[in-house]
């Protein structure tokens, strides 16, 4: 009996059904009961931290590889308001506490210019994320923007992406981002529907959403990307698919489609508790979203460049969120950024105060920094694979152990239940496989634990409480 055999037939039911799913007539809603959290390594060591900043120091210190690329994430936590839907609300936008915030986020860029790991890098991609980075007056953007140029030893080619609500794309501010180089631009639309974007807290309306969106393009200086979510309340599928009708008659270069994850602690769910606004669309009405809009976008020829990142035209590589997928080092500066460098993960100071006294007394503002655990890159090279909607265990095995080929074993039976296709060596994901591609990734990462280091490792974490 194989290992994989023998790891699957040891598990209880609800474990078999959590991990592998179950087979159905109807994989794209009914293969798994839940969504799941992906936990790449999660079983990392802690440094204690009186250690951290001596352990950070001794990896700048290091040679950086000019031939690997990496990525910088600065984060800019203030929000003029706070959308019902999003978990990561820090701090209201003020301009003389977002002035303050820059001082030491301009003194963080400046300590990176002594760190010989740094200087050694190109950098390949920055992404200002957030937070909203575009609520950022222009005079904070333009030193902030301009002391990023001369620290960072940025790629030729880097692609350098400011995260903005249509709100903010106005020619005083999109004129200082394109004077320093910004050249791709994130904006949340969410949705074109002018009462489901004011239910969820977005203020403006579709005409004035189509308006500002021609505007930055008409500059003819950045991509233009914009983030649209599936599943919200009052939301019909075909209300989402005229959202992706609409987006495709603008000059944009391409789009992100994201779920709708409801969180229990959040002002969406205590909304929808209350009966202020309707419920969401559940976790399985929700596939039936992403089918119509894969459905959609195929016609229309657009490139897949991940499972929720779609290219109109060829200005378009989503070079940031590949990197960050697929496991290469990225810096992080601001408050409440996280990053990876080497074998450690970093999180930085969330609260405010605390970050700013940090860069005061010099220090990097660490709040926990981990050693990752054994098999990081083997879990981020798996990841990588996912994100493409595919798994090649021939590949993976090449370079990290022959023990890799029983899990397709695993992938066979998801071949039955609907969830891949198998074309050669590679397996690629039905539409239902994408949807239920998270799963797909933890399991995948769990079953490689118990393989090649004897770890177990089932985690039962749903994304989300919508159902």
């Amino acid at each position: 009996m194989s290992k994989i055999r023998e790891i699957l037939d040891n598990l209880s039911t609800e474990q078999y059904k959590m991990m592998i799913g179950k087979k159905s007539c109807q994989p794209l809603t009914e293969t798994f009961s839940k969504k799941r959290v992906v936990h790449p390594g999660a079983n990392g060591q802690m440094v204690p931290p009186v250690k951290q900043q001596e352990i950070w120091l001794e990896y700048m210190q290091r040679k950086g590889d000019k031939s690997k690329k990496k990525a910088v994430y600065i984060h800019i936590p203030f929000c003029s308001q706070i959308c019902l839907y999003c978990g990561f609300f820090q701090n209201y936008s003020n301009e003389e506490r977002e002035t303050m915030y820059v001082d030491r986020l301009i003194k963080q860029l400046l300590m990176a210019k002594e760190y010989k790991y740094v200087q050694d890098s190109v950098i390949n991609a920055v992404f200002f994320g957030g937070g909203t980075p575009s609520t950022l007056s222009p005079y904070n953007a333009d030193r902030l923007l301009k002391t990023m140029n001369e620290v960072l030893p940025l790629a030729n080619d880097c692609e350098i992406t400011m995260e903005a609500r249509v709100h903010d794309l106005v020619d005083e501010k999109l004129q200082v981002w394109f004077k320093h180089g910004v050249n791709r631009i994130s904006v949340g639309v969410q949705s074109f529907d002018t009462a489901i974007r004011q239910s969820m807290g977005r203020k403006d309306d579709k005409e004035t959403v189509i308006e500002n969106l021609k505007r930055a393009a008409s500059y003819n200086q950045a991509v233009l990307i914009i983030d649209l979510i599936y599943g919200l309340p009052a939301q019909s599928v075909d209300n989402f698919v005229n959202d992706l009708k609409i987006a495709d008659s603008l000059p944009i270069d391409g789009m992100d489609l994201y779920q709708l994850n409801v969180f229990e602690q959040s002002a969406l769910k205590k909304a929808i508790d209350n009966g202020k606004i309707p419920p969401a669309a559940t976790t399985k009405q929700q596939a039936k979203y992403l089918e119509a809009a894969i459905s959609y976008l195929d016609e229309l020829a657009y490139k897949r460049l991940s499972v929720c990142h779609w290219a109109k035209t060829n200005r378009e590589r989503s070079m940031y969120n590949t990197l960050a997928k697929s496991g290469a080092d990225v810096i992080p500066f601001g408050s409440g950024a996280g990053g990876f460098v080497g074998d450690i993960s970093m999180f930085l100071n969330r609260d405010l105060q605390r970050y700013m006294n940090a860069i005061d007394e010099g220090k990097w503002p660490l709040m926990v920094l981990t050693k990752e655990a054994e098999g990081k890159v083997l879990f981020k090279d798996i990841q990588a694979q996912t994100e493409n909607c595919m798994v090649n265990i021939q590949k993976l095995a090449q370079v990290y152990s022959e023990e890799l080929l029983q899990l397709e074993e695993v992938l066979n039976i998801w071949v039955e239940y609907g969830l891949f296709e198998k074309c050669g060596h590679t397996y690629k994901m039905t539409i239902a496989g994408q949807f239920w591609q998270n799963n797909i990734t933890q399991t995948i990462i769990e079953l490689t634990q118990q393989l090649l280091m004897g770890k177990k490792s089932f985690e039962v974490q749903p994304i989300a409480a919508q159902g």
